[in-house]
């Protein structure tokens, strides 16, 4: 079935409208507000919730079968890793790995708050250790390595322990000869830990580099709202195939740090993934509900593929 055909599909189930494929395709790019207003449903306890981008009422039961995606409009809302992992491997294939691993304050960091209490707000809000789960599961049957992070988790941003889960689920997909899919919505690497933070990027993309060219072995990476800084600078843009979701904002630096460094306007929008799709900087833009259709045609391909023959 093409992909085409399957959002047919999906949306006989109250999945996206038709406009919704216009705008994914060809370059809608959201203003700043739009994405300052990006609505979070997994804080609300309530029966229903507004979409921020088109104001409808939602009835959360039914987004939630729907991955979060506003029946109205086509507008992506922000998921937990548990919600973004459940529908994209199979039903109880998931083996999660290193899940006590947990985080250091070794500069004593404090601003507001201290680091440490930081930690253990996030870790009582959002049941996690740390800002990223990751773990074995198979997609439609195809044994896999999937790393995903969680935005609710101080920003997602990648300190010791993300950097160093990230690396050693790489290093088993490498072992295992496993392809490998990264979930990224994170703010970038954790000012709090320092220079331990900015070294995960090195350590990610040496293993990745194993992973990918030493051993021709397949890694795709989905770019979601949002992936900034060290992430987009490590794990984000290493991809084989790189895919984002419809509207995510996808940056290194922030508009105004670029326009104060380069001292002119820059436009909205350029930072979306719209924008970057029609620059050549991502392969493909996929709506959330078809994510694990296209994500097994890939595989299927790497798989038919002569590298992986010899």
């Amino acid at each position: 079935m093409s992909v085409k055909n399957r959002f047919e599909d999906r949306r006989k189930f109250g999945g996206l409208i038709g406009a919704f494929l216009e705008k994914a395709t060809k370059g809608y790019v959201p203003n700043e507000k739009e994405g300052d207003r990006h609505t979070d449903i997994g804080i609300n306890k309530g029966l229903r919730t507004r979409c921020d981008n088109c104001g409808n009422m939602l009835y959360v039961k039914f987004l939630k079968e729907n991955e979060s995606i506003c029946e109205g409009c086509g507008y992506h809302l922000s998921m937990t890793s548990t919600e973004r992992i459940e529908p994209l491997i199979d039903r109880e294939t998931w083996i999660p790995m290193d899940e006590d691993m947990t985080a250091r304050d070794i500069l004593d960091f404090s601003d507001e708050d201290s680091y440490q209490n930081r930690i253990t707000t996030s870790q009582e809000n959002t049941g996690l250790t740390d800002a990223v789960q990751t773990g074995i599961g198979h997609l439609n049957g195809i044994p896999i390595a999937l790393g995903v992070t969680d935005f609710q988790f101080m920003g997602g941003s990648m300190g010791s322990v993300v950097g160093e889960k990230i690396t050693r689920v790489i290093e088993y997909a490498t072992d295992k000869r496993l392809p490998l899919v990264i979930v990224c919505a994170s703010g970038g690497a954790r000012m709090q830990e320092g220079t331990s933070s900015l070294m995960q990027m090195a350590k990610i993309s040496s293993a990745l580099q194993i992973h990918q060219r030493r051993q021709k072995l397949l890694y795709i990476s989905v770019l979601t709202y949002p992936t900034t800084g060290g992430v987009t600078a490590s794990s984000g843009m290493l991809g084989d195939v790189i895919i984002a979701e419809p509207k995510a904002y996808i940056a290194f630096a922030g508009k105004r740090v670029i326009e104060q460094t380069l001292r002119q306007k820059i436009p909205d929008g350029f930072q979306v993934a719209e924008s970057l799709f029609d620059h050549g900087l991502l392969d493909s833009i996929v709506p959330r509900n078809l994510l694990k259709g296209v994500s097994r045609e890939i595989f299927e391909l790497y798989a038919s593929s002569p590298c992986t023959n010899n």
